[in-house]
């Protein structure tokens, strides 16, 4: 069942440690069909060199296990939650990487310093507010999702493609699993850089606006003109 839907996570996960944003078994990635509303997604706890493209388990948006002999990832909730709220995505990528997490453990938003971070991202990368005590002894992952949904009540999932939790880590998404690993990447690059640019310059403002909406807007959008025909890079 879904044989292609268990490749694409299966290459997403494995892409995760190759790019450096994965220690131990820190992260998941899923991709889901939306025709047959069913999701892909890492199995729980298993190290990434012992997985293959069968270990991948096919997870229904109610939260039930459609197929897979192995546990979900812990994780499932947030991404179920996610897959639900932003129905234009179609992966999801959650990752410990070091200098994002840096971020989410302070409980700050990456800032937009650069056309870097703009080239990917239409504003900072927020951080969710704190959970309550009854959240997080409740359905803990589940809402986990349900801050991150709040914390984009009033931005686009699609122009600010992450996300920082209070505490915990970052959490991307794209319109594919691959788009969502490219993101994941893409927020721990500039999670080094404003750190060290922060560093050099600990008063220095955000992006002037019309130097980000140009950068941006000249990679994603309806006149978006960057890169070759059909591609965005």
């Amino acid at each position: 069942m879904l044989t292609e839907l268990r490749r694409e996570a299966y290459e997403a996960n494995l892409a995760l440690p190759r790019l450096g944003l994965i220690n131990l078994t820190f992260g998941n990635a899923s991709a889901i069909d939306r025709e047959n509303g069913i999701f892909a997604i890492k199995p729980s706890g298993v190290p990434y060199e012992n997985l293959t493209p069968d270990a991948m388990v096919l997870v229904d948006l109610e939260g039930k296990v459609a197929e897979g002999s192995l546990k979900p990832s812990s994780d499932t909730p947030t991404h179920r939650r996610l897959f639900l709220a932003f129905e234009g995505i179609g992966g999801v990528v959650h990752t410990h990487s070091s200098h994002a997490t840096a971020f989410a453990q302070a409980g700050r938003a990456i800032p937009n310093l650069g056309t870097t971070h703009a080239d990917y991202f239409n504003g900072e990368v927020p951080v969710t507010r704190r959970m309550t005590e009854p959240e997080i002894a409740g359905a803990y992952e589940w809402e986990t999702g349900n801050v991150i949904v709040e914390t984009f009540a009033k931005r686009s999932p699609e122009e600010v493609p992450g996300v920082l939790v209070y505490r915990h880590a970052p959490f991307s998404w794209g319109n594919t699993a691959a788009k969502a690993v490219e993101n994941s990447v893409a927020i721990e690059c500039v999670a080094q850089m404003a750190l060290m640019t922060l560093q050099l310059s600990p008063d220095i403002a955000p992006i002037e606006p019309e130097l980000l909406r140009r950068h941006f807007f000249r990679k994603h959008g309806a006149d978006a003109y960057y890169g070759q025909s059909g591609g965005n890079c």
